[in-house]
């Protein structure tokens, strides 16, 4: 359960006491907020419990408190805490028959207790309870696998119905119920034969919220019903229907998406071993993107051999004929195309280079990419970077590559990485596709990344644009021709500041470096003694230096 004003009150550590509203306090509370202002409801979205002082209020104002206090219920503050001790030794009684007027909980907080320890106590309780939904979707999911396993999409839907506490039903083609839990929901689930044909009509994956009727013992309390459409396809197969009395909390959500999952699994009739495959592996590259390596080698089983345990490689490509299209508003799941070509062709090459030295390699797509996982120094790695070498030597050198170059790739190589760090590996791939895009090459490793010069990372028009306007005032300034200040700050900050050395490089005199570095930081309106001002200037000169 999310935390409640009573819970809060009930926290030992917290000493609350409530001065108003004590039959409210059992709602749900999203957020403690601390305001000052007169007006916080612009800054609120409901459900928080508001903490105040009262340091702006005229708290002893009986009508400035009505008024107050009426505008947090409308907003939907869920609570108001004041702090004794701090502006007034007592709640003023303005504020306190205001909240009984609305039945606004108001909460005394003692002046030991800070409003720090209040919010932290919040957010561990929500942090807990979505904790235990997590915990109890998971524990669903292996449920609802064990019964479609033992029992096929009936024992799924049974399994279902049981945690969402309601019913659940399985729909053909036509929109036909061919399996429903419990035994009562066949007929419910046929008066929603319609909706579903209109689900249907729709591009997959579709989902909607209709009303449903009543259970058999009270037909006048209507129930909440979701319907999603199952199949791998632009035109779905069959749906599902999932009947609650309210909306699903976040276990029974996992448990929903982990049936979709299945009953797509067990209805797909065509290139279903191959849809299969590509869920389990999306699945496991989660898994272990999101810090859970058991639980993607128990997903995986033998599937991949010591893949998710020997030293791996994460690799991102991203083919630019897709980029192009993206940025031009075309949908990104158009059948065909080179885009698609380019993907497929590199995905080609790595699973042909694993299958002959029999190695296991996990590729995934993402979107308009592909993720790879394939064992360092193995054969699919060294095929993927022969595969950019070949792109690369094809296309000229003096042109780069672009967004609209349809028939080439950008590629991302993390560092070697285990199961422990595949998030970190993954968002290296980022990076390192991230510069490969921006340098104009097909190919780029993190591990060389490091090895190299941050120098060409300025190599981007944002950059060059700030650097030519930090430096556009000592260009005009040298453009009149009383002095060379632009070349003095390149002498003196290669030289670290030291005066003689810098001013021999120049050739003149060291006070007149001085003199030339003063009117710089005048010129700029900002201190050479600042590191951070010497690091930015160095950085706009490399970046506009001639090639």
């Amino acid at each position: 359960m999310p935390p409640t004003l009573a819970s809060l009150v009930h926290h030992s550590a917290l000493k609350l006491a409530v001065r108003a509203g004590e039959d409210r306090l059992d709602v749900p509370v999203r957020w403690a907020h601390v305001s000052e202002l007169a007006d916080p409801v612009p800054y609120m979205e409901g459900g928080e419990l508001l903490l105040i002082t009262a340091l702006k209020l005229d708290a002893e104002d009986p009508e400035a408190m009505r008024r107050y206090v009426k505008r947090l219920v409308e907003a939907g503050v869920v609570g108001l805490g004041f702090a004794v001790g701090v502006n007034y030794d007592d709640i003023p009684r303005a504020l306190v028959e205001a909240a009984r007027e609305e039945g606004l909980p108001l909460l005394e907080v003692p002046r030991r207790t800070p409003f720090l320890a209040i919010s932290k106590a919040v957010s561990a309780a929500i942090a807990a309870d979505q904790y235990r939904a997590v915990t109890a979707g998971f524990a669903a999911q292996r449920e609802l696998t064990r019964r479609t396993l033992t029992d096929g999409p009936e024992g799924l839907l049974a399994a279902l119905a049981a945690q969402v506490d309601g019913w659940a039903a399985l729909y053909d083609a036509s929109g036909a119920v061919v399996a429903s839990a419990p035994e009562w929901a066949g007929r419910r689930a046929a008066r929603l034969t319609a909706d579903v044909q209109r689900l249907r009509e729709r591009p997959a994956p579709a989902s909607s919220v209709v009303a449903g009727a009543g259970s058999p013992d009270h037909p006048e309390n209507a129930d909440r019903v979701e319907l999603h459409t199952l199949g791998t396809s632009r035109r779905p197969r069959s749906a599902l229907a999932v009947g609650t009395a309210a909306a699903p909390g976040t276990a029974e959500r996992y448990a929903v998406h982990s049936a979709i999952a299945l009953l797509t699994l067990t209805t797909e009739r065509s290139r279903s071993l191959h849809e299969a495959a590509l869920r389990i592996d999306a699945a496991v590259l989660r898994m272990l993107l999101a810090g859970e390596p058991d639980h993607a080698r128990t997903v995986a089983g033998d599937l991949y051999g010591g893949l998710l345990d020997a030293p791996f490689r994460i690799v991102v490509a991203e083919s630019a004929a897709a980029r192009a299209r993206t940025s031009t508003g075309a949908r990104a799941d158009d059948p065909g195309g080179v885009a698609g070509d380019a993907l497929a062709a590199l995905t080609e090459a790595v699973e042909s280079a694993a299958a002959h030295a029999g190695e296991a390699v996990l590729v995934v797509p993402e979107g308009e990419r592909l993720v790879m996982l394939a064992t360092d120094g193995g054969a699919a790695v060294a095929a993927c970077a022969e595969y950019a070498s070949a792109l690369e030597a094809a296309r000229p050198a003096s042109e780069p590559l672009a967004g609209g170059d349809e028939e080439s790739l950008v590629v991302g190589l993390s560092a070697p990485s285990g199961p422990i760090a595949a998030s970190a590996a993954y968002t290296q791939a980022e990076q390192a596709l991230s510069v490969a895009r921006r340098r104009g090459r097909v190919c780029v490793e993190h591990e060389h990344l490091a090895a190299g010069s941050v120098l060409p990372l300025l190599a981007d028009d944002a950059v060059r644009a700030f650097a030519d306007g930090l430096l556009r005032a000592l260009r005009d300034h040298d453009a009149t021709g009383r002095g060379d200040l632009v070349a003095s700050l390149r002498a003196w900050l290669s030289r670290h500041g030291q005066w003689d050395a810098a001013a021999a490089d120049l050739g003149v005199h060291r006070h007149t470096l001085r003199y030339r570095m003063r009117r710089v930081e005048e010129i700029l309106g900002r201190s050479l003694d600042d590191p951070d001002v010497r690091m930015e200037l160095w950085l706009a000169l490399k970046a506009t230096a001639p090639e």
